[in-house]
């Protein structure tokens, strides 16, 4: 069951209108490292969750993302707030309503035109929200460390639409949701390492002769690391084709009804490589000035 409280999380207290900010916060309300995909990619694996604590968590934040989407949609809502009344009654003239929309080069006569100011379910380049931001694939070891991936990312954009604005209300407001993905990670963190053991994801261990193998694949000037080195790693310089030990080719095994048609298309099919066709491109093509 779940009840509104008509009060936000958090205060949200905008200086002024600025429809231009408007569109740039709706990153966070319908974009990929928005809120309501955090609410969603949480609520999905909390319903799958058979763990009573994990599936505590995930609940509760899940929840709190939907508190947040609240708190970003009021502020794109208050940011819009003049140019929604203007747009709706008609106050300016076209082209003084117009310039007002799309000042400092922002987009935001985009959402106002479609969506009245309102607090769309698009990102800030007006991309509808979709299921796909949601990554959750059932397994917990590899669901919590997305979900660590997630709050990471949102916490960078919230630092970016921190350092675009200089409403301090505004900037307090984000500051807080910032702050949130801080001690959300932080709660994946523990419930993470909680499981032990935690890795490799899954059940399988993997194979013991490449699970410690580093292949260098890039020539130059090679660095090596803790991601490379030491630890049992095994480095391999020069990595040959076939690391199995086989020939390195694709092979089937087929019926003989199959391998022979399949025999008919490669021969119906085959390329003549002495073959000097005259095609449309060859037709069209210029001679220095002068088409063929």
């Amino acid at each position: 069951m779940f009840m509104h409280n008509k009060r936000l999380q958090y205060t949200v207290r905008v200086a002024e209108p600025n429809p231009g900010l408007a569109n740039l916060l709706l990153e966070q309300f319908g974009g990929p490292q928005g809120e309501l995909a955090a609410a969603m990619r949480y609520f999905t694996q909390a319903v799958t969750e058979d763990d009573p604590g994990r599936k505590d968590m995930l609940f509760d934040i899940a929840t709190e993302e939907l508190s947040h989407l609240e708190i970003i949609g009021s502020i794109v809502v208050m940011l819009n707030k003049g140019a929604k009344g203007r747009m709706a009654e008609g106050i300016d003239a076209e082209g003084e309503l117009y310039r007002s929309l799309t000042g400092a080069g922002n987009d935001s006569h985009i959402t106002s035109l479609l969506y009245g100011g309102g607090a769309a379910l698009v990102n800030s380049g007006g991309i509808p929200w979709t299921a796909a931001y949601i990554d959750t694939i059932g397994e917990p070891t590899a669901d919590l460390r997305s979900n660590i991936a997630a709050e990471a990312r949102a916490k960078i954009v919230y630092e970016r639409l921190i350092n675009v604005t200089d409403d301090p209300g505004i900037k307090d407001a984000l500051g807080f949701l910032m702050s949130r993905e801080i001690a959300h990670q932080m709660s994946f963190e523990k419930a993470l390492h909680s499981i032990q053991p935690n890795f490799p994801q899954g059940k399988l261990p993997g194979d013991p002769e490449f699970n410690r193998t580093y292949f260098n694949m890039s020539q130059g000037e090679d660095v090596r690391g803790s991601w490379n080195e030491g630890q049992d790693w095994v480095y391999v310089e020069q990595p040959e084709p076939a690391v199995d030990g086989g020939d390195g080719m694709a092979t089937v095994q087929l019926d003989a009804e199959s391998a022979a048609t399949a025999e008919a298309m490669k021969i119906r099919t085959m390329s003549n490589p002495e073959a000097q066709p005259m095609t449309g491109a060859e037709l069209g093509k210029v001679n220095g000035d002068q088409p063929l």
